[in-house]
């Protein structure tokens, strides 16, 4: 008989990383291909095949997105409470390889059914990955930064291998394969998961184990079947965005006092300080959010209008370099980023968490300012240069890695181990908000109905100088603002 891995047996581990930590990256990795695949193709998607207009495109692509991340909320909460991680995972993997093969049959007619059902599965398996890896490491492990670091960057690779595939295969040969080979991953995905669990002992169980197995199961078949009922809802609210509006305020509204009552709740004031200074670092990443994803938006919408097909001396489509250029980069430059910072630290002058956030806010400031010098390397038909473009996608990425890594393990480190699912959902909670602003700002900038190239270019780019100056502002306010969020986080680093 298989000898039962313990809790202790995986955190007390031997170098830099568990190995568990190498299958919950592959898991996500795909499921990433998955996620980046279907989110490069949304709006080009709409506007080429469906015949919206890029302001309504840009909406309806934030209110998918904002679907997506408030159901991760939804789904951490139902993770925490009744299913586990595990079967949290499966049941959302399910659920997006049957969205998936629905849009791959029929992407024109079902577009919006199969991608409500990706919407659900989505909510479900995406926050629970993350607190998986949580779990591999004693509370006081100084490993987890970095092993948070190798699954960002591990992740990524599923990013860009989807990103590029996947708007290659819609553009040059069929959508039905677009979205047929993002099925296939998140199968390949879900059976990695299946093939690796017995590696991670206790981690990801149902949190009713003491219970009855009959009311167990009664308490987990009434999540399967609630959010079966939710797929005729979703699907409204996805194709008229003023719905989605009013859900996104409504559940923002719910999940700020559940936040505050489950904060308020512990008596520890230490504890309470920790998440006060949690939700700074959620609200810090909305704003990120807001502003660094237009590249499903107006940035993809800008590489398909107004972009050349040179980069250095190759030729490549530039919506093939929006979708996957930023993943490109997480891999190039993460393990750089993270001896960077080791390198700090050891010369004792390693920046705070919160003056991290500021370096990512102001080089997404200068990323942005990159993006909207684009229009004086346009020529007279209003075609820019992918050059220029590349390099402010450079920027942003390194804005990135300053926040996202880090941002996921300092949310695991202020928050009690019974709060891990919730957090994590609150995390991508405020990434819905941000996605939803995203799309409003982008369809503000394109609000002009059959402009020219040469208007397109000048309105987006003039929406990229305010994005620029929103971030600029939000960096030097976290930078002259760190002390005071230091001392909320009490000793966590």
């Amino acid at each position: 008989m298989e000898k039962t891995v313990s809790i202790e047996d995986i955190q007390n581990f031997e170098g830099k990383y568990p190995k568990q930590l190498w299958h919950l990256s592959l898991v996500e990795m795909w499921e990433r291909f998955c996620f980046y695949g279907m989110r490069g193709v949304l709006a080009f998607f709409m506007v080429e095949q469906l015949g919206l207009s890029d302001q309504k495109s840009n909406l309806q692509y934030g209110a998918i997105q904002a679907f997506v991340y408030a159901f991760t909320f939804i789904g951490g909460i139902f993770a925490d409470k009744i299913l586990g991680f595990r079967k949290s995972l499966f049941w959302g993997g399910s659920l997006m390889i049957i969205g998936n093969l629905i849009l791959a049959f029929s992407p024109h007619d079902l577009f919006y059914v199969g991608i409500t059902l990706s919407i659900i599965g989505t909510g479900f398996f995406k926050p629970n990955v993350s607190s998986m890896v949580g779990e591999l490491y004693h509370e006081k492990d100084n490993r987890r930064d970095a092993g948070y670091g190798l699954f960002y960057a591990g992740i990524n690779v599923g990013g860009l291998l989807g990103g590029a595939m996947c708007i290659y295969l819609g553009k040059y040969y069929s959508w039905h394969l677009c979205f047929l080979s993002a099925a296939l991953v998140m199968m390949f995905g879900l059976g990695t998961f299946i093939f690796t669990k017995k590696h991670l002992g206790p981690i990801g169980n149902s949190p009713l184990l003491h219970l009855k197995k009959s009311k167990q199961q009664l308490w987990e078949i009434a999540v399967y079947v609630g959010s079966i009922l939710c797929i005729p809802l979703i699907y409204i609210m996805v194709k008229n965005t003023a719905f989605t509006d009013y859900f996104m305020y409504t559940i923002g509204i719910i999940a700020l006092v559940y936040f505050l009552y489950e904060t308020f709740k512990i008596k520890d004031k230490k504890a309470q300080y920790k998440l006060l200074a949690a939700f700074v670092f959620i609200f810090c990443y909305f704003i990120f959010m807001a502003i660094s994803e237009q590249s499903g938006g107006s940035l993809s919408l800008f590489a398909k209008d107004n972009l050349d097909h040179k980069i250095l001396f190759f030729n490549i489509d530039p919506n093939v370099v929006n979708n996957s250029v930023n993943s490109f980069f997480v891999i190039v430059f993460s393990p750089i980023v993270g001896i960077l910072w080791l390198g700090l630290y050891k010369r004792k002058i390693e920046p705070n968490t919160v003056v991290k956030f500021g370096i990512g806010f102001l080089l997404l400031a200068l990323s942005f300012y990159v993006f909207y010098a684009t229009r004086f390397f346009a020529n007279a038909q209003g075609i820019s240069s992918l050059n220029v473009f590349t390099l402010a996608y450079l920027l942003l990425t390194l804005g990135e890695l300053c926040l996202g890594p880090i941002g996921m393990s300092i949310i695991t480190k202020l928050s009690p181990k019974k709060m891990f699912g919730m957090m994590m959902g609150l995390w991508f909670l405020s990434s819905a908000f941000g996605q939803l602003a995203a799309g409003k700002l982008g369809a503000e900038m394109s609000s002009i109905d059959n402009a020219s190239l040469t208007t397109k270019l000048m309105a987006y780019t003039e929406g990229y100088k305010a994005l620029a100056l929103y971030s600029l502002i939000a960096g030097l306010a976290l930078i002259i603002f760190s002390q005071l969020v230091k001392k909320l986080m009490q000793e966590v680093r």
